[in-house]
């Protein structure tokens, strides 16, 4: 069974309350992204999945901070097709709309025939697996390329100018209920932020927006998120990411960010 007493938000009559687990780093008064992102992907795959359909893109847009305060929902099914369904979530705070989640369903089918050119290099995750999954809660593993193991437990040993990984099984989005596949990796692909902006001087940028697309969903209870690349100026910067599991890469992450250096979240 999961953890019955981690996890980030309560359930009551269709409202969220956080719990202290859901407070961002970047301020007590604000929620943190992998807890929204995970929460939406829940709301809608409660509401519109699956029914023989796969999630194949979540996109998140976070419209201002989601504040430290109850959350509840409106969900709306766009499109309802044989092989495509499309469906919005909008999460509301007060009066307020502060984040939109879209899904895209796919119904699976046979591959076709051909072989496609893909990436040789791919991500690899720790060696060492995490605690019993049973137990819920796990240490996430941090990666960078500068790192002479490559993996550690130690969040500031990786904080310098080489490209950033990390390896994870978090706390369940709700306490209590055990999370899908895709709210799993809602959860931690939202870290595609973290390791695409994550300098040798901190974090110096908060997204805006989260786009994940999966092949597949992930085998086991850990997700990985590999950054890609980081492109940035004049405040505005993109960022890309591979997520993996023990199989192999299985899905994409992107971003768009806008500086907070004001605020930047230094782990050194």
């Amino acid at each position: 069974m999961p953890d019955s007493t981690r996890g980030y938000f309560t359930e009551s009559d269709g409202t969220y309350l956080p719990t202290k687990y859901a407070v961002s780093p970047w301020s007590s008064t604000m929620l943190a992204g992998p807890c929204v992102t995970g929460l939406l992907a829940r709301e809608l795959d409660k509401d519109h999945g699956p029914d023989g359909f796969v999630p194949a893109r979540l996109t998140v847009d976070l419209f201002r901070p989601v504040q430290n305060a109850p959350v509840r929902f409106e969900t709306t099914r766009v499109r309802d097709g044989n092989r495509i369904r499309v469906a919005d979530a909008y999460l509301i705070q007060g009066d307020d709309v502060t984040a939109r989640g879209t899904v895209v369903y796919l119904r699976p089918s046979e591959q076709p025939p051909g072989t496609v050119w893909t990436r040789d290099e791919h991500p690899t995750p720790p060696v060492e697996a995490l605690d019993d999954p049973e137990k819920g809660f796990a240490p996430t593993w941090f990666g960078s390329d500068a790192h002479p193991e490559g993996w550690s437990q130690v969040r500031a040993e990786h904080q310098n100018a080489s490209r950033k990984r990390m390896w994870s099984r978090q706390i369940p989005v709700i306490v209590g209920e055990r999370m899908s596949p895709f709210v799993r990796t809602a959860v931690v692909g939202e870290g595609t932020s973290f390791m695409t902006n994550w300098s040798d001087e901190g974090v110096g940028f908060i997204n805006g927006d989260l786009t994940l697309t999966l092949s597949r969903l992930p085998v086991g209870t850990e997700v990985g998120v590999e950054a890609d690349h980081h492109l940035s100026a004049d405040g505005v910067a993109v960022g890309t990411s591979v997520l993996f599991d023990r199989l192999g890469p299985f899905g994409t992450g992107a971003v768009t960010c806008l500086a907070n250096a004001r605020r930047q979240v230094n782990f050194g």
